[in-house]
This record gives C-alpha cells, sequence and structure tokens, in this order.
C-alpha cells in the first residue's frame, strides 16, 4: 500500500497552504499582537510555506529515478519528500510563526522516516497522529517561552484530537469503521487509475488511503478550530485586542490546506475575532493588573549549520537575556534556524559566533508599537500590601523583590504601554538604576520623568494626587511636591546590642528610625509608634498614613489610631495592611 504522504499529496499540501496563506495574510497579519504586535504574521507563515514549496518534491526528488515497481523506491520517496520540504521550511523560517509551521513539517518528516522503519503501511490516522505529535513536542522546544493560548495550544490540540481519534478506532475495530467517521467517496486517484491505491481509515480500514487522510486531517483541522476559538487560558495580550492568535489562525488554515489537497472538505474559515477588545491595562482572575507586553526593537535571525547541542543550550540563554520570542528551530539535519526580538541586535548575532558559524543573518527593525495611552505613573514596590494599594489607585508596580535591574525597569516602563511615564523608585538605591533605564528609553520615543520618592508612602502620596487630566508638566511638579512634603519613618526591633544615636539598645527593643537614624528606643511597638508619630507631627501634619508589617496584627494600627487621634484630633489617620517583612510598622505624615 502506497504511503498517503506521497510526493503529489505532498506538493498539493503546500501549494495550496501557500494559496490559502495568500488569501489570509492580511486578516492574519492585522490581528497579530502577541508575543509583539509587529503585524507580521501572516507574511511570515506565507514565506515560510513559499520556502518550503521551493523543495524538490516530485521528479527531483533523490529517489525519483528508481523504478515505479520497486517497492523499496516507493516507501522512500514520500520520507525523502518529507525530509526535503522540513529542510526547506526550516531554512526559510520567518519569525515565531514560521519557526513553529516549520516543526510541523519536520515532525510529518520524522514520524515517515520512523514508520517506515517501524511498520510498513502504516494507516493514514496513525501517521498524522504521529506526526503531529512529534511537531507538537519539536515546537513546544523551539520557543523558549511557550505560552498557552497560542499557536502551541492548537498544535496539542491537533495532536490529541487525531490520537484519541484513531485509540477510539482501534478500541472498536475495523468494523466499527463506518460509525465512527463520516465516508469521503469518489476521491480522484492519484495514481491516474480507475481504482484507489489501497484502504485504510483511522483505525486500519474502511476508507481509501487519501480518503482515510482527508479523514484524519478533517479531525485536526476541527481540533485546531476549537482550540484557537477557546476563550480559557488565551495570553492578556489577545484578550485586550479581542482577537485570537495570528499564529494559532495560520496553522488551522494550513490543517484546511491538508484536508484540502487530501480530497476532502475543510471546515469554515476560522474566525479572527473574540469578544471585545479590552483597556490597555487587562485584569487577571486573580485581579493583578496585566501591563502591555514590550516590544523591542529588531527581529534577528540566522542560520547555524551544526552546532553542538551543549552549546545552544548556553545560546539559548544567553539570548533570553538580550531579549524575548527565542527560537531555535532544527531541521533534523543538525542545522538550527535562530530567531529573537531584541534591542541589541549586535550581541545576539555575536552569540551566534561563539557557538557556530551563522549564515544568511537578518536584521530587521520592527514597527514601533503604537501607545495605548496618554500617561502611566510606574512605582517599585517590594510588598504586596502597598503594590494591592497602588494598583487600586491606578499605577503599575514593578514589584521590587529583589531590586530589579535596568533592563527589568526598562521592560516595565515599555509595558506601561503609555507616551508619557513617570517613574516613582521609592527608595533611594533604586534612582540609580531607575534614572539608567529612563534614558536609555527615550531614544524609543516614550517621555520618562523620574521622581526621586525614596520611601513607598512618598510614591503612594505622589500617586494620590495624580491627575491625567492635567497638563503633563503640572502634573509632575504636583507630584513631586507631594512626594518632597511627605516625611517617613519606620518602626525596627533590634536584633542585637547596639549604640545607636538614641544611645544603646538592646535585642528586642524597638527602634524608632526617621531619614535612616534611629531617633528613639521604645519597649514595644504600640508605644513606639505613639512615640515616633509624636516626633514626626512636631513640624506640622495634616495626615498620617500608616502601613501594617506583613508580622504586625491588626489591633497594633487600630490601637495607634485611637491613642493618636486622641493626642492630635487635628490629624487624620489612615490605616492599610502594607505586608512589608523588614518593618513592622511604617509611618508617613502629610
Amino acid at each position: 500500500m502506497a504511503s498517503p504522504f506521497d510526493p503529489a499529496l505532498l506538493r498539493r499540501w503546500i501549494d495550496a497552504a501557500a494559496e490559502r496563506l495568500t488569501a489570509g495574510r492580511a486578516e492574519i497579519d492585522r490581528i497579530n499582537v502577541f508575543p509583539v504586535a509587529d503585524h507580521d504574521t501572516g507574511s511570515n507563515l506565507l514565506l515560510t510555506a513559499r520556502a518550503a514549496a521551493s523543495a524538490p518534491l516530485d521528479g527531483d526528488s533523490p529517489a525519483a529515478d528508481a523504478p515505479a515497481a520497486d517497492p523499496a523506491a516507493e516507501d522512500v520517496r514520500p520520507v525523502r519528500a518529507a525530509a526535503a520540504l522540513a529542510a526547506a521550511a526550516v531554512r526559510g523560517a520567518r519569525g515565531n510563526s514560521g519557526l513553529i509551521l516549520s516543526q510541523l513539517f519536520r515532525g510529518l518528516a520524522e514520524e515517515l522516516e520512523a514508520a517506515a522503519a517501524r511498520r510498513p503501511n502504516t494507516p493514514a490516522g496513525e501517521l498524522l497522529a504521529g506526526a503531529l505529535r512529534r511537531a507538537a513536542a519539536l515546537a513546544a522546544v523551539a520557543v523558549s517561552a511557550p505560552r498557552p493560548g497560542t499557536a502551541l495550544t492548537v498544535l496539542d490540540a491537533a495532536a490529541a484530537a487525531v490520537a484519541a481519534r484513531v485509540a477510539a478506532g482501534a478500541a472498536t475495530g475495523p468494523s466499527s469503521a463506518g460509525a465512527e467517521l463520516t465516508r469521503v467517496t469518489d476521491l480522484p486517484d492519484p495514481s491516474g487509475g480507475t481504482d484507489p491505491p489501497g484502504r485504510a481509515d483511522l483505525d486500519g480500514g474502511g476508507l481509501d488511503t487519501t480518503g482515510a487522510l482527508a479523514e484524519a486531517a478533517r479531525v485536526a483541522a476541527d481540533a485546531a478550530r476549537a482550540a484557537l476559538a477557546r476563550a480559557t487560558g488565551r495570553p492578556p495580550e489577545l484578550v485586550r485586542a479581542g482577537v485570537v492568535d495570528a499564529g494559532g489562525l495560520g496553522l488551522v488554515v494550513v490543517l484546511d490546506a491538508l484536508v484540502a489537497a487530501a480530497g476532502g472538505d475543510p471546515g469554515p474559515p476560522p474566525s479572527s475575532r473574540m469578544g471585545t477588545p479590552g483597556p490597555a491595562s487587562a485584569v487577571t482572575a486573580d485581579g493583578e493588573l496585566v501591563p502591555w507586553v514590550p516590544q523591542p526593537v529588531y527581529e534577528v535571525t540566522y542560520w547555524l549549520p551544526g552546532p553542538d547541542p551543549a552549546a545552544l543550550e548556553t545560546l539559548r540563554a544567553r539570548l533570553a537575556g538580550l531579549g524575548d520570542s527565542v527560537g531555535l528551530a532544527g531541521d533534523g539535519g543538525g542545522g538550527v534556524m535562530v530567531h529573537v526580538h531584541t534591542t541589541e541586535a549586535g550581541p545576539a548575532v555575536e552569540a551566534g559566533l561563539a557557538v557556530g558559524r551563522p549564515s544568511g543573518i537578518r536584521i530587521e527593525a520592527l514597527p514601533p508599537a503604537p501607545p495605548t495611552r496618554d500617561r502611566a505613573v510606574l512605582l517599585m514596590i517590594e510588598s504586596s500590601g502597598a503594590g494591592a494599594l497602588a494598583r487600586a489607585a491606578g499605577g503599575n508596580v514593578l514589584v521590587a523583590d529583589p531590586d530589579p535591574t535596568v533592563d527589568e525597569v526598562l521592560a516595565a516602563i515599555r509595558a506601561t504601554g503609555a507616551e508619557h511615564v513617570v517613574v516613582l523608585p521609592c527608595a533611594t538605591h533604586r534612582r540609580t538604576v531607575t534614572e539608567t533605564a529612563a534614558e536609555r528609553v527615550r531614544f524609543e520615543g516614550i517621555d520618562v520623568v523620574v521622581i526621586p520618592a525614596s520611601s513607598v508612602l512618598q510614591g503612594l502620596a505622589a500617586l494620590a494626587v495624580h491627575d491625567p487630566a492635567r497638563r503633563a508638566p503640572d502634573d509632575v511638579v504636583a507630584m513631586a511636591e507631594a512626594a518632597a512634603a511627605t516625611r517617613t519613618g519606620g518602626l525596627a526591633v533590634a536584633e542585637a546590642e547596639a549604640l545607636t544615636w538614641a544611645g544603646p539598645c538592646r535585642p528586642g527593643e524597638i527602634l524608632g528610625i526617621s531619614d535612616g537614624e534611629v531617633v528613639l528606643i521604645a519597649p514595644d511597638l504600640a508605644v513606639g509608634a505613639l512615640w515616633l508619630a509624636h516626633r514626626m507631627l512636631t513640624p506640622g501634619g495634616e495626615l498620617v498614613t500608616v502601613l501594617l508589617g506583613a508580622a504586625a496584627p491588626d489591633e497594633l494600627g487600630e490601637r495607634f489610631a485611637e491613642d493618636l487621634r486622641r493626642t492630635h484630633p487635628e490629624v487624620d489617620v489612615v490605616v492599610h495592611r502594607g505586608e512589608q517583612g523588614d518593618y513592622p510598622l511604617v509611618l508617613g505624615v502629610e
């Protein structure tokens, strides 16, 4: 029995895929917002398909000159044709989506080779199930940071659906094939005769080989279509834009092309829309704000012939430190196509030079992402409670535990999606890294102002007076004045005997700290909080804000508020749970 994936079928498939991708390219490009909104996924998939179509599959195949009656020649032609298709796809892959598509063809080539050695005349359903399973695994390895709800999920769903149908057919036996499958009849005979070249269905009997492949491909395409339309697990970038994953949509188009190439009827065109576009900042199930994903400046790709596997892992780690959308897709013969989005194209190429001899180097500038809003405020906060307060007040939060690097600050600034960003480091020692990141990101057209808030409470005070309706310069001045007008202090527990500016302390005593110096020593937290507040209110004040630490009981804040209202009735007192780990209690006076 001839393989259903003969060179003629492969040629029909890749040509149909290129034709359908040509028709759908504009729409796929339009909805491409993940992992970056460079709107080129449709173009990348089409270019990858065209590269694959350039491979010699028919008369140019090395085994094409073998006598047609030679069974060995017939067995090897599909294997070699699929290998040629995969190699051309990998070498010509464009973008992350192209890398994933190339692994679909590589999975098929490896499955055909394994099946030829394992069992001749493997049914079409088993071949496709194995090919999709291999492709899903290869694609997951090629992409360094796989995400659910994307093309990888679509490919997984297609593989699982065909495997399940094959298993169901095997469990019920060939006699139930008519009940399991929708029969495909009157299909063209690839051999040119009137009789089908052989008979097989998903579980081994009942349909001709092309009919069985059409049925299996339709199962895969329908499962992929359903996974594409599934709302759960999608990246917030897609939810926010109200669209499906562009790469996943392209995979459905390619699987529909396989259905058509095998003589079947593809399902309805998949919809590119899902839900309605959301706001600039989406919200996850746990209530956390999800920022817009940062966009690097360049897409860098190159070919590495025969790199050492250990060196590839080093390269992957190095590229991950330089950017995102890192992909390393092999062709099955030792060569690897490398892909990364980065602001540092030179080091990305140098990373390839460190492990091999890259060729076909391509560096393309990504289009700048349009801002999603006019202004944003970014605060660097260690504790979850204070971070929640900032988010509730409309701020973006970069978790500063541990302290962020310049690259992390850069990413957080970009992630706001705003044209004008005010950054509040909320700690004196973070000012340098913040200024460095702000200076670098200004070259990308983002206007950044750093207000040197030295504490979380100064940052929250600045955020409280932020008014997006006010002129940006006036708003910055108001925020800076609010931060400067906020005096902060805190209580810490002495861990050892020491000599302080307030005198000697013993372990367990409470230290009142203001402006970085110990200004009082108290017997317990309640007394220390009241003493510190009295001292900080000496120059005056209208509002006292308290942040309770993770280990501080709620009763501490309640007792402090009662005592302070009694001794300073002119002052408003607000108590929040800050959940900070270093200070049991932090005070701010405005």
